[in-house]
C-alpha cells in the first residue's frame, strides 16, 4: 500500500542504478556504435548488455524495423573481445528468415540445421536462443499453413536447448491493442500509426489469445527447458494471468522490457507482483541505449515518484501514451531483478562477471 510519505511529486533522478544492472533484453539496433553503448553503460550502471539477435541485424526503419542476416562471429569480434564482460548474446539460429517464403521446405532437415547451428553458436559463446514474434504471426510451412510455436515438428529444438542448459527467450504476441482496429479509440493508436507493421488487427493474423495459448502449451510440454517470456509474458495488461502462468510453470521467467508504461499505470498492483515474483523477473529494456531511457527504468523501480513520462517503444520521449508512477522496490528485490536472477539462469555470466558484484557491498 502506498502511503502519504510516498505520495510525492518530487523528481528523483536515479543514476547510476542502486545496484549493478544486467540488461538481458536488448539489441545493437543496426550495429549502433558499440563505443557509444559502452559509454552509456558506464554512466548509468549497466555492467553487462545482451544482444539477443547477434546473428542478425535489427534496425529501425520507417513503419517498423527490418531484420537482415548477419554473422555471430562479428558480434564476438566487435563486442565481447573488445569489451570483455560487458556484452553477451543470444542467437536466433535459423529462426530469422524472410516472411515472404516458407520457414522450411522439409521440417526434419530444418530442425537438424537449427540444432547444428545452435550447437555451433553456443560453442562460440551464445548464452541462449531467441525466438522472434514472426513465429506464430508470419512463418508458414510448405503448404502455406501458419506455424505455431508449439508445433510438434519443432519440439526437438526446445528439447535440445534444455539439454544444452540454455534459456529460450520466446517473443509471442504483443500488447492487446495491437490486435484491435487502428482507430483513435485504440490506446496505442499513435504507435500503430507510426509503426503500421505492428498492427495485427487484420483477419489474416491469429488472435492474441490463440498465440498465448500455443505459447503456454509450449512451456508446459517442455518442463526441462528454461523459457524467458519477454514483455511480462506479453500480457502486462493482465498481471493476474501472468502470476498464474508463473505459479504453474517453474521453468518460466519473465522480463519487463518495453512494458514499463503498462506496469506504471497500475503501480500498487505492479509493486505487489514484483515482490511476489522477485525470483522470476529479469531486467531488460529492448530500447536503444541512452541515459534518459535507463534513468526512467531505474526511477520506476527505485522510487515512488508519480506522473512521469516513460520512453516510447523506440526509446524516444517525443510522445507518450500516459504518465506512470514508480513502485519503490527494496534493496533485496532490486538486486535480484537487476542481476541476481540473470546470473542464476543464464549460463556463463557468473564467469564473465566474476568479481564484478563482490567489489562493493551494495552489489552483493
Amino acid at each position: 500500500m502506498r502511503t502519504e510519505e510516498h505520495n510525492s511529486n518530487q523528481e528523483h533522478i536515479r543514476l547510476p542504478a542502486a545496484h549493478g544492472v544486467i540488461d538481458v533484453h536488448n539489441h545493437l539496433w543496426g550495429n549502433s556504435q558499440v563505443e557509444n553503448i559502452v559509454e552509456v553503460m558506464a554512466e548509468v550502471g549497466v555492467v553487462s548488455y545482451c544482444d539477443l539477435t547477434a546473428n542478425v541485424h535489427i534496425s529501425w526503419v520507417e513503419g517498423g524495423y527490418s531484420v537482415e542476416q548477419g554473422r555471430i562471429e562479428d558480434f564476438f569480434a566487435n563486442c565481447t573481445r573488445r569489451h570483455p564482460g560487458k556484452f553477451f548474446c543470444f542467437t536466433t539460429a535459423t529462426f530469422a528468415k524472410s516472411i515472404d517464403e516458407p520457414l522450411f521446405t522439409e521440417a526434419s532437415g530444418f530442425v537438424d540445421e537449427t540444432i547444428e547451428m545452435l550447437d555451433e553458436h553456443v560453442r562460440l559463446g551464445a548464452r541462449g536462443l531467441k525466438i522472434l514474434k514472426e513465429l506464430g504471426l508470419h512463418y508458414k510451412d510448405p503448404d502455406g499453413e501458419l506455424i505455431f510455436i508449439d508445433d510438434e515438428r519443432l519440439a526437438p529444438v526446445w528439447e535440445h536447448a534444455g539439454k544444452l542448459g540454455i534459456p529460450v527467450l520466446a517473443h509471442q504476441s504483443n500488447p492487446v491493442a495491437f490486435f484491435e482496429p487502428v482507430t483513435p479509440e485504440n490506446e496505442h493508436y499513435d504507435s500503430l500509426k507510426k509503426y503500421p507493421s505492428w498492427s495485427f488487427a487484420e483477419a489474416k493474423f491469429p488472435r492474441k489469445d490463440e498465440l498465448i495459448r500455443h505459447r503456454d502449451n509450449l512451456v508446459r510440454k517442455h518442463p526441462n527447458t528454461t523459457f524467458i517470456l519477454p514483455h511480462v509474458a506479453n500480457y502486462a495488461e493482465n498481471l493476474d494471468y501472468v502470476g498464474q502462468l508463473l505459479d504453474g510453470n517453474p521453468n518460466v521467467y519473465i522480463d519487463f522490457s518495453a512494458r514499463m508504461d503498462e506496469l506504471g499505470r497500475v503501480p500498487e498492483q505492479a509493486r505487489e507482483f514484483f515482490i511476489k515474483y522477485q525470483d522470476r523477473i529479469l531486467f531488460g529494456t529492448d530500447m536503444p541505449a541512452s541515459r534518459q531511457m535507463y534513468e526512467s527504468y531505474f526511477r520506476f523501480l527505485e522510487t515512488f515518484d508519480e506522473g512521469f513520462i516513460p520512453p516510447d517503444y523506440d526509446g524516444t520521449f517525443g510522445r507518450y501514451r500516459w504518465k506512470i508512477s514508480g513502485i519503490g522496490l527494496d534493496e533485496e528485490v532490486l538486486k535480484k531483478i537487476y542481476h541476481r536472477n540473470a546470473l542464476r539462469i543464464i549460463p556463463g555470466l557468473k564467469d564473465d562477471l566474476k568479481g564484478v558484484f563482490s567489489r562493493s557491498k551494495k552489489d552483493d
